[in-house]
């Protein structure tokens, strides 16, 4: 006890955040005009605001600007009228998506050591029932399918150092510093010595997130670290599924699990300038953005198949950009019986596939493992699901994924097409494409 009561003190002193927002004063818009940056600058010099930056559209036609004004109505009015103004919008905070209430699966403690693709990873991690639910060995060996592409996965960042990741990461960026690299582990100030010592389960901020499998039973709860890791246990559950695939990080939300639009619309220009073919977006936002739809309308045009997490309210209700049903593929939560899980939200238009999501086992920051709920980690299944079709063939975009996907075991109307059957949906697109 004594011991767990000094890690316990140590992590929580030595979890300090570093800024991982570096926020703007003022209200923060989006606006895109026609003309450019000297356009926008203009009107900013006339009005009183600030440009920021491009948020990287392909015309270089939309800006982040903050405003001072005491009242941001009649500001984007006024705004809205100017000269060389196509349109403007708030710019949105949003949150990746996690559930609740912590419990050790026993596949997290079964750590015995297994080849994988080249890496040496827990038997826990590859063989826990989620990937035999839909069948990721069955899919990988009878078609000899192990991924293929880019997927990147926009969140909060991944450890660049997890081991199991690591062959298979790109440096990516991060959107919330403006810099190169999408280290999460930058979020926090950490001495492994002390976080990663071999003595046991730990929970870190046990009301939403991660049950680490590390140290002792102590909980470190803490908003601020509501989110901590999330990226590294998204990018974790892509590569089982497709253990080929190159993972592209781009941080565009903190360890709290707050994020911009703005940053999200910039995450999805970039993966598509870095040739990305599929993105996974385990995030959400309450209101519908024009200009997140204009960027995910020019990666569909792109070839790059979209995913995104269909929200844990436990609702029929669209959030986005899962609601986004022309551009993407929404996908809910279910248990380990081929249920709906509790938390997921369902119905249309948020939701065309399910997936595993309770208690899933994934990589975690400082070479561990960590198992969470939560639609976030439902979404990244369908990801990999993407990868694989794409090491049938390039050609699957998004229209064709979906359909292929779509070959899934049927729940329910409100589950979509159905629980995520990886053998079925690479079967359907090798018989589209007239592979025996």
């Amino acid at each position: 006890m004594k011991r767990a009561a000094r890690l316990l003190l140590s992590l929580a002193l030595i979890l300090a955040l570093s800024s991982s927002h570096a926020q703007a004063a003022g209200t923060r818009v989006i606006v895109r005009v026609t003309g450019g940056l000297p356009v926008i600058q203009s009107l900013c010099a006339l009005l009183d605001c600030t440009v920021n930056y491009g948020l990287g559209d392909p015309d270089g036609q939309v800006f982040l600007i903050t405003t001072s004004s005491p009242s941001p109505s009649i500001f984007l009015t006024t705004l809205s009228l100017e000269p060389g103004v196509v349109a403007v919008e708030l710019d949105l905070t949003g949150s990746i998506l996690q559930s609740t209430s912590p419990s050790a699966p026993p596949a997290l403690t079964d750590t015995t050591p297994v080849p994988y693709y080249g890496t040496t990873v827990s038997d826990g991690y590859v063989n826990q029932p989620a990937s035999q639910i839909v069948r990721v060995a069955d899919a990988q060996r009878s078609f000899q399918v192990a991924g293929s592409g880019i997927v990147a996965v926009i969140d909060t960042g991944v450890d660049p150092n997890q081991p199991v990741l690591q062959p298979v990461l790109l440096p990516g960026y991060d959107f919330t510093r403006n810099r190169n690299g999408a280290d999460e582990t930058g979020d926090v100030q950490q001495s492994t010595a002390d976080v990663v010592d071999g003595v046991g389960p730990t929970y870190v901020n046990a009301s939403t997130m991660a049950v680490i499998d590390q140290s002792t039973a102590d909980v470190v709860d803490t908003t601020s670290y509501s989110a901590f890791g999330h990226g590294t246990m998204v990018a974790g559950i892509v590569h089982l599924v497709a253990p080929r695939a190159w993972i592209l990080p781009l941080k565009a939300f903190g360890p709290d699990g707050t994020g911009y639009t703005s940053d999200a619309i910039r995450a999805i220009y970039f993966a598509v300038r870095a040739n990305a073919q599929v993105l996974n977006m385990s995030f959400s936002f309450a209101t519908a953005s024009p200009e997140f739809r204009n960027a995910l309308q020019y990666a569909n045009r792109n070839n790059v198949i979209a995913v995104a997490a269909a929200g844990n309210d436990g609702q029929e209700v669209a959030v986005y950009p899962a609601a986004y049903a022309a551009d993407v593929m929404g996908v809910a939560s279910t248990s380990d019986a081929d249920a709906r899980s509790s938390f997921s939200n369902y119905g249309q238009p948020q939701v065309w596939v399910a997936a595993p999501g309770e208690w899933i086992v994934s990589t975690y920051p400082w070479g561990t493992y960590a198992a969470s709920s939560g639609t976030s980690f439902s979404a990244p299944f369908v990801a990999g699901a993407a990868s694989l079709l794409l090491d049938v063939s390039a050609s699957a975009n998004q229209s064709a994924a979906a359909q292929a996907i779509a070959h899934a075991k049927f729940l329910s109307s409100d589950m979509g097409n159905g629980r995520l059957d990886l053998y079925q949906a690479v079967a359907a697109w090798r018989q589209a494409l007239g592979l025996q």
